[in-house]
């Protein structure tokens, strides 16, 4: 069974950077797509930030990150990274690693089984 598990989360202030890191154990297949979500403070819903295929390498990205946050993957340690640069207050949320296999959509939370615990990141004005 594949588990994920997030890190490098804080407290920073707007502006800043922060890396926050997935790491993947377990048998992951080629096949699968690990994607990075946030929720805010009463916010119902995860939102989509940012994902990579595993196998192409292919990145998708929010609008709202885009231009500011890149994802990528060291396949020697089955690991995926979000480098978040230029952080703003909006962006503070618990963040969330997913993967699943096959993944068709990589932007819908309900389409992924494994999910990390989540790791906060506040962003001081």
């Amino acid at each position: 069974q594949v588990h994920v598990e997030e890190s490098g989360g804080g407290l920073v202030q707007a502006g800043d950077s922060l890396r926050l890191s997935c790491a993947a154990s377990g048998h992951t297949y080629s096949t699968y797509s690990l994607a990075w979500f946030r929720q805010a403070p009463g916010d119902e819903r995860k939102e989509f930030v940012a994902a990579i295929r595993w196998d192409t390498g292919r990145t998708y990205y929010a609008d709202s990150v885009k231009g500011r946050w890149t994802i990528s993957m060291d396949n020697a340690k089955n690991t995926v990274y979000l480098q978040m640069n230029s952080l703003k207050p909006q962006d503070t949320a618990v963040y969330y690693c997913a993967a699943d296999d096959s993944i068709r959509t990589v932007t819908i939370p309900e389409l992924y089984q494994i999910w990390g615990q989540g790791t906060q990141v506040t962003v001081s004005s």
